[in-house]
Parts: structure tokens; sequence; C-alpha cells
């Protein structure tokens, strides 16, 4: 997905309006800052912390026909939207990596499209959501870490262009919120 897909979000609100105006995009675009502070770093960093449990209540008592329904008209499901999640964050958490052992690598890009058909798809939500839950644990912990110097080193996406460590960090934290959203949006709607 290319960065300028992305959306702004708003922090966690625990509550979620039955109406939304793009049912694509929830939470509102993400808008590439020009500075990133502390303060924000911080947040984002509480924000994927915080993911794997609002994921998980999310989907908490979910049926398997509930779970195989798509949030929108020609989105995906709940159960690939759970398991793209638990992707996305392991490419994420990856690319991070090399990014702060690296100088600047060309990351690789997937087809998140042609990764969500693939039959593991279909598995249980709950290998996904225990996949998050440790991914995000250690995540945070490396996250915390990081010194002045760390935050700004990157690498290069072969479509949008150079990422800060500190840019991935706001862009995941808003991508979890993001699909966090997409599945309190269709419960509401549906009143599950």
């Amino acid at each position: 997905m290319l960065l300028e897909t992305w959306l702004e979000t708003p922090d966690w609100s625990g509550e979620m309006s039955t109406r939304v105006a793009d049912l694509s995009y929830p939470i509102g675009r993400f808008e590439r800052p020009e500075e990133i502070t502390p303060e924000e770093r911080r947040n984002a960093i509480a924000s994927l912390a915080e993911m794997p449990e609002e994921l998980r209540n999310a989907v908490e008592g979910l049926n398997s026909g509930q779970l195989n329904t798509p949030y929108r008209e020609g989105g995906w499901t709940v159960r690939q939207l759970v398991h793209h999640i638990a992707d996305s964050h392991m490419n994420a958490f990856v690319r991070v990596r090399l990014a702060l052992t690296e100088d600047w690598p060309t990351i690789k890009p997937y087809d998140e499209g042609a990764w969500a058909m693939l039959h593991d798809s279909a598995a249980p939500v709950e290998w996904s959501l225990e996949l998050v839950e440790s991914l995000h644990a250690r995540w945070v912990m490396m996250l915390q870490s990081l010194t002045e110097e760390q935050w700004r080193q990157g690498y290069r996406h072969p479509e949008s262009g150079e990422v800060t460590v500190e840019l991935a960090t706001l862009m995941y934290a808003w991508h979890s919120r993001h699909h966090v959203a997409h599945i309190t949006h269709l419960r509401a709607m549906e009143d599950w």
C-alpha cells in the first residue's frame, strides 16, 4: 500500500459511530507529518502496545459467519483483516529492524491483496491474534529503547520513497487503528 493512501487517525476513542462517510477509511486519512515530536512517537508506541487487546476485543464473540463477513462491499472479510494485520505488521517489524541494522536498505514490497487470498487466510483468527500479541510486545520493547539517532534511520520503499523509523511507527499505529475501526464499525452497523 502506498504511503499516500494511508489515513490520518485520532487516538483510540472506544466508541465508533454507526455512520462513516468512507467505509474504506473509517478514521480519516494519514497525513505524512513534516516533523515528528517525541510525544507523537510515544503516542504511536502506546497505540502499538494497545492494539493486540483492541483487536482481540473487536473480534470477541464473533461466530464463523460474522468472521467471514466483508467489512464493506468488495472489501476483505473480518477474518482476512485479522490475518492481514499479522502479515503487514510482521513485514513492518522486519523493515524497522533492517532500518536499524543496515544503512537505508531498500525493502521489498509485497502484494497484500494476493497474500489475503492465500489459503491460510481461512485459518482461525486466534492464530493471528496470538502472533500479533507476541509481535507487538517485541516491537514495543524495541521501540522504547531507541535513541534519537535511531529514530531517524530508515529504509527505502521502491514505491513511496524514504521512510524513517519514526514515520513507520506512526504509520503502523495508524494502520492498527484503521483496521480495528473496520471491524468495530461493521459490528456497530450489524448490531453484533
